[in-house]
């Protein structure tokens, strides 16, 4: 299995936006690439040509939906709820169609739908992750400083980029803490892995609610 985490960005900001790809093998997942800046093309075609090697799971980082009508969906106050109580701060969570989040929801619903386009032709699946959940779900309570610090202190991420490796993401390179969206995109990847083996327990997750929301969203 190949699993790909995306940190997604807005439509017209590529070089913020980080795809990486990794192996299943062995009970862990090994770095095999990593892509940026990445546009929508550029990331359809590395799904199409990771699919021609094996099933893809997708971890996006970007609202794959909104709410008619506006605001929150239910799973937005639901995980705001979950990462409050693990000492987490709920604004990191935006309603997709706040001013700041509108054009990444764009994007985000754009380029998932894209991508199903594909999985017609090969086993691809996609859920939405929230990588700062991802990984504050999993630190110990005296921990939780690195992920509340990580957007913007260089210690914090290196200090992610080794937790990664103990959560069985190895071969990363020491080049991903140089900017937040690198640890997010393997957040993501590691948050997509956990919700598709079975071996594993994704530590919140608000199942699809078709047709308005048709993917998984879990951390």
């Amino acid at each position: 299995m190949r699993v790909i985490g995306i940190d997604l960005s807005g439509p017209s900001n590529h070089k913020d936006t980080v795809v990486v790809v990794f192996e299943e093998h062995g009970g862990q997942l090994r770095f095999v690439k990593c892509g940026s800046p990445m546009s929508d093309e550029e990331i359809l075609k590395e799904v199409s040509a990771q699919s021609q090697i094996d099933e893809v799971v997708i971890g996006i980082d970007a609202p794959l939906s909104y709410e008619d009508g506006g605001g929150d969906r239910v799973s937005d106050r639901e995980l705001r709820k979950f990462i409050v109580e693990n000492g987490m701060k709920p604004g990191s969570i935006m309603p997709p169609t706040f001013n700041r989040m509108v054009y990444l929801t764009l994007r985000g619903i754009k380029l998932s739908r894209e991508i199903t386009t594909l999985a017609s032709l090969h086993p691809i699946s996609i859920v939405e992750v929230h990588p700062g959940a991802v990984i504050g779900s999993r630190l110990s309570p005296k921990e939780l400083d690195y992920v509340l610090a990580y957007k913007k202190d260089l210690e914090a991420r290196q200090y992610l980029l080794r937790w990664l490796e103990q959560q069985h993401l190895i071969g990363i390179p020491e080049t991903a803490a140089e900017q937040c969206h690198s640890i997010d995109a393997c957040a993501a990847a590691l948050g997509a892995w956990h919700w598709k083996n079975p071996e594993f327990t994704p530590k919140w997750i608000f199942p699809a609610k078709l047709p308005l929301h048709p993917f998984d969203y879990c951390c």
